[in-house]
C-alpha cells in the first residue's frame, strides 16, 4: 500500500453491507479533514524543510484515491460520498485532483465506453465482484466490458490465481505478476501489481530490483525471459533446474502456479498494449491537480474521437483517413470470399501455400526487420527482470532449422489441461472455458458490415500467433519459418487456412 495510506482501512468500502461501506466513509472522511486541517496549520506555522511538502504528497495520494471511488466504485453510495469528501476539501482551499485523458482507452472514445454507475443488473454484480475482490475497478475491466462472457471468465480465472488458495503466498503471485509485465516492459501493469504487492504485505525492498529478491523468484528470471520472447527454446532442463535448486527448489505444484502466472501477465500485457490501456486514475498519469487548459487540446483528443466535429479540418501527413479503413475491409472481405471458393475446389498443395506465403510476406505494409534497434527499458521497469537485450527473434531464419513444439507432439487438451488440473485443482477448468470463449468469440461483424462468417479470420490469427511462438501445425509449418517477427501483419494469414 503506498506511504500515507496506512491509516485508511479502504477495505471496509468493498463490502456489499452499506452500513458497513457507511462507516468506512465516515472513517475515511474525517481522516481526510484531520490531514486537511492539520496541513493548514503546518503552512502557517514554522516547521521543519519539507513538513508541508511530506503532509501535502500523503493528502493528495489520498484525493487520488477518492477521485477514482468517485469514478469507478460500482457501489453509488461510495461514489456519492467520495465526491463530496473532495467538495469539502475544495472549499477548504486545497486544490483537488481531476481525471487526465479521456477514459480507459486512449483507442476507444470515452462515450463509447460503459460508465460505471449505467450498468446493468448483471453487469453491476460482475463488476462489484471485481471491486470486492481487488478494491478496484480498472481499466482493463472497463475495456473488456465489450465482451461480458469473456470479462466473466478472465475475472474469475485471474481472481483464482490471485486469491484463492494455491501453492504460492499472495505476495510471491503478485511479484510473480511484476516479473511477467516488465519483461514486456508492460508498466501499466507493474505499477498495478506493486501496489497490490505492497498491500499483501511484500517487502518493498524486493521492488528496488530482482536481485533483491529471494534467490527462488531470482531462479524464476531465465524462464520468465525464454517463456515470454522465445518460448520454443525451453526445454526440461529449464525445469529441472527450478525443481533441484537444492534450498530454493520449487515444488512441482508451486511451479505450475508460477508459469500459469507468467503466461497470464505476459498475455495481459499484449491486451494493454494493444487497447492502449490508460494509467488508472489513482496511479502516476492518471491524474492531475492541475486546473484544466482550454487554450490547447491533447494530441490524443484528436485520435480518440474526443472532439468535436470542426475541432479537426484535415488529417495529418501518413495518417489513415475512413475511407482508407473502408477499402481495406472491403479488400479482406472479397479475399476471404475468393479463399473459401478455392478450398471448396481443392486443398491447396504445400508447394502452393508456400508460394502463397512469400507472395503476402512482399506485399504486407507491416513487415519491419527484427533487427531494428529496440528501445532501452526504463529504469523502473528493467529492474525487475535481467538481460534486458533479450526479446523475440524468429525462430527459424534463412534456412537455419529450429527445434519447435509440434501440435501433434504436445497440445493443451491432450496434456496441458490434465496435468495442470492434477497440479494446481481447478485452474484447468478455468484456463480451459477462457480459451473457448475467446476461440469461438464473434458478432458476425467487420466494420460496417454484419451477419459475416468470420470463421476465417479468426482461425488465421489464432494459429498464426501459434506459429509465432513456436507451435507448429501440421499445414502451416512454412508460415514459422518466414514469418515477421517484430509484428502480427493484418489479414495475411487467411491465405493459409
Amino acid at each position: 500500500m503506498a506511504e500515507g495510506e496506512h491509516e485508511v482501512k479502504w477495505d471496509g468500502l468493498c463490502s456489499r453491507d452499506p452500513a458497513s461501506r457507511e462507516t468506512a466513509l465516515e472513517n475515511v472522511r474525517q481522516l481526510v479533514l484531520r490531514k486537511t486541517e492539520a496541513l493548514g496549520r503546518a503552512r502557517e506555522t514554522p516547521s521543519p524543510p519539507g513538513a508541508p511538502a511530506g503532509a501535502l504528497e500523503e493528502l493528495n495520494k489520498l484525493l487520488a484515491h477518492l477521485l477514482m471511488l468517485s469514478k469507478r466504485c460500482p457501489f453509488k453510495d461510495v461514489r456519492e460520498k467520495s465526491e463530496l469528501i473532495l467538495k469539502s476539501v475544495q472549499e477548504l482551499g486545497i486544490r483537488i485532483p481531476r481525471p487526465l485523458g479521456h477514459g480507459p482507452s486512449r483507442f476507444i472514445p470515452e462515450k463509447e465506453i460503459l460508465h460505471v454507475g449505467s450498468e446493468g443488473a448483471q453487469m453491476h454484480t460482475l463488476f462489484a465482484d471485481a471491486f470486492a475482490a481487488l478494491g478496484r475497478l480498472d481499466n482493463i475491466t472497463l475495456v473488456m466490458v465489450f465482451h461480458p462472457q469473456y470479462l466473466e471468465s478472465f475475472l474469475k480465472t485471474q481472481h483464482y490465481l490471485l486469491q484463492m488458495d494455491g501453492p504460492l503466498p499472495l505476495h510471491y503471485r503478485h511479484y510473480i505478476g511484476i516479473m511477467a509485465a516488465a519483461r514486456h516492459q508492460c508498466s501499466y501493469l507493474v505499477n498495478l501489481h506493486v501496489n497490490d504487492f505492497l498491500h499483501v504485505g511484500g517487502d518493498p525492498k524486493w521492488l528496488d530490483g530482482l536481485e533483491n529478491a529471494p534467490q527462488k523468484l531470482q531462479n524464476l528470471g531465465e524462464l520468465n525471459k525464454v517463456l515470454a520472447h522465445r518460448p520454443w527454446l525451453i526445454t526440461k532442463e529449464h525445469i529441472e533446474g527450478l525443481l533441484k535448486a537444492e534450498e530454493h527448489s520449487w515444488s512441482l505444484a508451486e511451479l505450475v502456479h508460477a508459469v500459469v502466472l507468467l503466461t497470464h501477465y505476459h498475455s495481459l500485457a499484449s491486451f494493454t498494449f494493444g487497447c492502449g490501456i490508460s494509467p488508472e486514475i489513482q496511479c502516476d498519469g492518471g491524474h492531475t491537480f492541475r486546473p484544466p487548459s482550454v487554450s490547447h487540446y491533447c494530441i490524443c483528443d484528436i485520435t480518440n474521437g474526443n472532439h468535436s466535429v470542426g475541432e479537426v479540418q484535415a488529417n495529418s501527413a501518413g495518417s489513415v483517413s475512413v475511407s482508407d479503413s473502408f477499402f481495406e475491409v472491403e479488400a479482406l472481405m472479397e479475399k476471404m470470399r475468393q479463399l473459401q471458393e478455392c478450398r471448396d475446389e481443392e486443398e491447396a498443395s504445400q508447394e502452393e501455400m508456400a508460394s502463397r506465403f512469400e507472395i503476402e510476406k512482399r506485399e504486407s505494409m507491416l513487415v519491419f526487420s527484427s533487427d531494428d534497434e529496440e528501445a532501452t527499458p526504463a529504469r523502473e521497469i528493467s529492474r525487475h527482470f535481467e538481460d534486458t537485450s533479450y526479446g523475440y527473434k524468429d525462430f527459424s531464419r534463412h534456412g537455419m532449422h529450429v527445434p519447435t513444439f509440434r501440435v501433434q507432439d504436445y497440445c493443451w487438451e491432450d496434456h496441458g489441461y490434465s496435468l495442470v488440473n492434477r497440479l494446481y485443482p481447478d485452474v484447468g477448468q478455468l484456463i480451459d472455458e477462457k480459451f473457448h470463449i475467446a476461440y469461438n468469440l464473434t458478432y458476425n461483424t467487420m466494420a460496417m458490415h454484419k451477419d459475416v462468417d468470420t470463421s476465417m479470420l479468426r482461425r488465421a490469427i489464432w494459429n498464426y500467433i501459434h506459429c509465432m511462438f513456436g507451435i507448429r501445425l501440421p499445414k502451416e509449418c512454412m508460415i514459422a519459418s518466414g514469418g515477421s517477427s517484430s509484428t502480427l501483419r493484418r489479414f495475411t494469414l487467411i491465405c493459409f487456412l
